[in-house]
């Protein structure tokens, strides 16, 4: 049954943390894989779930930097990936160390960096935030059991474009905000459409907008962006009342790997630690923006699932 796109009451709200969200709840036992699990939200998602006693496996381009970010979360492990090259995404899922994973979040990203091209001639931005992650998760397939949340970070920034399906690599001028839009689009669909195919197994997928969150997603922007844009001040200082700390832009992505409230729920998009409303009843105040109607768009979703198939070799759902 299709999950209803509106709020469900959830109890907790923008600046929840991490923690707050998962007080109560015991992981012992569970196992985690967190891309992009060794900085900023991703970090502060692996902190939370080791401390709730899950095992939490973080993959990383540079492995050296994981493990000095994790050396002081017990529980936490990390392995070599990168997102950018399905063959590193198939010899990690091929060496993956445990044999069930009950807990997914796709948390890896790039935002607006410059032009470049990976693969057979794919746009980064697309291929590291979506593709990748598409290819891993069809790859770990069988080690998903009844019971598995996959979570897929998507963004507000879905809303600046859907699936340019008459150029989606951008080869008539490249825009990288536009490129980020399409990515997180992608990122919503994927979720969708995996919840779809997913669900009769017992695995249920749900995306979402983490918040603003100041972290090294933006590594690509200078200061002067930031300032221009009513970020921050001269002085680098938070000065946007909606920008959340770390710890709460993680909560929304830890809250749908675990929640209970969402038992028998997916296909959803989330926000501030709730499933979000269309953008009309979305509360701006609370850094809402709500889902686009193209980002929860069925038939785009399946057509998107298809395309990605065809261009990373895998579908783990059409032989299940």
């Amino acid at each position: 049954m299709t999950t209803k796109q509106s709020r469900i009451g959830s109890g907790f709200g923008m600046r929840s943390t991490a923690a707050d969200v998962l007080d109560g709840i015991d992981l012992t036992g569970r196992v985690a894989l967190v891309t992009g699990g060794y900085s900023g939200i991703g970090l502060e998602t692996t902190r939370a779930l080791a401390g709730a006693g899950a095992r939490v496996v973080v993959p990383a381009r540079r492995p050296e930097l994981s493990q000095e970010a994790l050396a002081t979360i017990p529980g936490a492990e990390t392995a070599a990936l990168d997102l950018a090259d399905l063959d590193s995404v198939r010899a990690f899922a091929a060496s993956f160390p445990h044999d069930r994973i009950d807990l997914v979040i796709n948390s890896a990203g790039i935002m607006a960096s410059p032009h470049t091209v990976v693969g057979p001639g794919w746009e980064a931005q697309f291929a590291v935030n979506h593709l990748g992650h598409f290819a891993l998760v069809n790859h770990l397939w069988d080690r998903l059991t009844d019971g598995t949340r996959v979570v897929s970070v998507s963004s507000a920034a879905h809303h600046a474009s859907g699936i340019r399906w008459d150029d989606p690599w951008f080869e008539r001028g490249y825009d990288r905000w536009l490129a980020y839009g399409q990515a997180k689009t992608a990122n919503a669909l994927f979720a969708m459409h995996l919840d779809r195919l997913g669900s009769a197994h017992g695995v249920r997928a749900f995306s979402l907008h983490p918040g603003a969150i100041l972290t090294p997603l933006q590594r690509h922007m200078t200061a002067q962006e930031q300032v221009d844009r009513g970020w921050i001040d001269e002085e680098g200082n938070i000065v946007d009342p909606v920008f959340k700390s770390p710890e709460q832009g993680a909560a929304t992505q830890v809250w749908a790997a675990t929640s209970p409230r969402l038992t028998d729920l997916g296909g959803v998009y989330c926000e501030n630690c709730d499933i979000a409303e269309p953008p009309e009843s979305a509360d701006t105040k609370q850094g809402e923006a709500g889902v686009a109607a193209h980002a929860r768009d069925p038939e785009q979703a399946e057509r998107l699932w298809a395309w990605s198939a065809e261009l990373t070799g895998v579908d783990a759902l059409a032989r299940s």
